[in-house]
């Protein structure tokens, strides 16, 4: 759709991944800019870079140190890693208000929060991912052959010039050849050559370049022989990924395939139904039991219920089934819904340390699927798993809502008879005032109905008592927990005046 690009990943046809692109919305992780220093705050060793956003970036003196040697990583994307917790030197020492800085987007603008950056800069090929301002030569965890991982290695010390910057061979690299290792670092350095160039006479701030955006990233990151099929719905992209592919991997071209259906490509393969769950509290799971998955603004809870499941003889049984099936949702639903930060799983409490270890492995499973770094922790004494979990961009939940302008966002309102013992307050504080003798009420018809069924007496009540002309009138274009008081005849809207909780 011209509107927005979606991009769905199926595991045993099963939906772990939606990634959504509006023009309006489009990510910038990745992206190289060159800023200028707006303030360096040595209090929290960090500095803020304009970059010619509404916010500015966020820089921290782990992304601007000398970079160290580090072990192998499915590299890309800079980011303070495990930095955090060594000796630097201190920012104000190696950067100051006022200057320019080539920096790279590491971190999305996440709610009042901008975007996160790095001095250090990283260019993701398919294969590699070339790092200029590093001596670095890694190659990514995932390819588990030790003589493959040792040819890399050594090939890319061998291709690689000296001085010439580091680089990290990445998953989709494995059984990587001669010709297209050399063809590869060869474009990238000629990329960084452009970019080096451009922001030499460029001025700040000002975007230096741009990284592959939605589509181009997933078929250069994840689309490789590990993948079935790739189904498209657009001609033009379907001729541009076949045009790539056709550069630098032609044995995938047979798996891509142009949905040229009446129906939707998503509705075809049931992606809509799942695309709807995403954006539930409640998830069932095979066995019965549910989970419930609350964000917060500090972290997102998880809590897991057995719900109807309840056995058969083995209470503890019971429960590992539930807590297992439970582990693998969590792990899918974290993917599913791009959940990043502090994840909190309260799961049922089992008694024998045996199966909370199964538990915490089968979880630590799932979780290695994700393409996203997480970390699940031991079980606490409270018996709950506390988890960690990369963020790179805003979760689907806050990048495709908002809060509601009916309850704030809250998922709760007053009830009609909190809201009538507000209006009672207000008109006591009127009455104590003897500024406004005639008073309107107007509220919504549930609180009006809930007035005439349960307290038919209360506007004569307190006219009577009060001292005051009171009138009810309901508002269908009220919000239910709303009220409004307005004065005389001209019916001047007071409620300001007397509504204090």
């Amino acid at each position: 759709m011209a509107g927005e690009t979606r991009v769905a990943i199926l595991e045993d046809d099963v939906l772990v991944e939606l990634m959504v692109d509006r023009p309006d919305n489009e990510r910038i992780v990745g992206d190289i800019y060159m800023g200028t220093v707006q303030a360096v705050l040595p209090g929290i060793q960090a500095a803020f870079v304009d970059i010619g956003t509404d916010k500015a970036a966020f820089l921290h003196v782990s992304d601007v140190a000398p970079e160290e040697d580090e072990d192998e990583e499915n590299g890309g994307g800079g980011g303070g890693g495990n930095r955090r917790n060594r000796n630097l030197p201190p920012i104000q020492e190696m950067i100051q208000k006022g200057e320019k800085r080539l920096i790279q987007i590491t971190k999305e603008p996440i709610s009042t929060k901008g975007s996160r950056c790095t001095t250090h800069i990283s260019l993701p090929g398919r294969f590699l991912v070339y790092m200029p301002g590093s001596n670095h030569v890694g190659v990514s965890r995932k390819i588990d052959d030790r003589e493959e991982r040792s040819r890399l290695r050594a090939l890319a010390k061998e291709i690689l010039p000296n001085d010439a910057g580091g680089l990290i061979i990445r998953t989709v690299g494995e059984e990587l050849t001669r010709e297209k290792f050399e063809r590869e670092l060869n474009t990238l350095r000629d990329t960084w050559k452009k970019i080096e160039k451009k922001a030499k006479g460029g001025r700040a701030p000002q975007l230096i370049h741009s990284e592959a955006k939605l589509t181009g990233g997933i078929i250069r990151d994840v689309f490789t022989d590990r993948v079935d099929s790739l189904t498209i719905d657009s001609p033009e992209v379907y001729g541009e990924v076949k045009k790539y592919l056709e550069g630098v991997d032609p044995d995938l071209l047979e798996r891509v395939h142009l949905h040229s259906e009446p129906a939707p490509l998503f509705d075809e393969y049931g992606v809509e139904d799942a695309v709807r769950e995403a954006f539930q509290r409640r998830v069932d799971l095979p066995s019965g039991g549910y989970i419930i998955i609350e964000p917060t603004e500090a972290l997102v809870s998880v809590d897991v219920n057995t719900g109807r499941y309840t056995g058969k003889k083995d209470p503890e049984k019971t429960i590992l089934k539930t807590n297992l099936d439970a582990a693998k949702e969590v792990a899918r639903q974290l993917r599913l819904r791009d959940i990043g930060g502090i994840v909190v799983v309260d799961f049922i409490d089992m008694e024998t340390r045996a199966n909370q270890d199964r538990l915490l492995q089968e979880l630590r499973s799932h979780l290695g699927r994700d393409r996203a770094r997480t970390r699940a922790f031991q079980v606490s004494e409270l018996g709950l798993v506390e988890m960690t979990r990369q963020r790179v961009r805003p979760s689907l939940y806050q990048s495709l809502t908002e809060p509601c302008w009916y309850c704030g966002g809250s998922g709760r309102v007053f009830r009609p008879d909190t809201v009538v013992r507000r209006v009672e307050r207000a008109l006591r504080r009127a009455a104590a005032e003897q500024s406004d003798r005639e008073l309107v009420v107007r509220v919504h018809p549930q609180v009006a109905l809930h007035i005439l069924e349960a307290e038919p007496d209360f506007m004569r009540r307190h006219a009577k008592s009060l001292g005051i002309d009171v009138e009810l009138r309901d508002d269908p274009l009220m919000k239910q927990d709303e009220f409004k008081l307005l004065s005389g005849r001209a019916e001047t809207d007071v409620t300001a005046r007397y509504s204090l909780g």
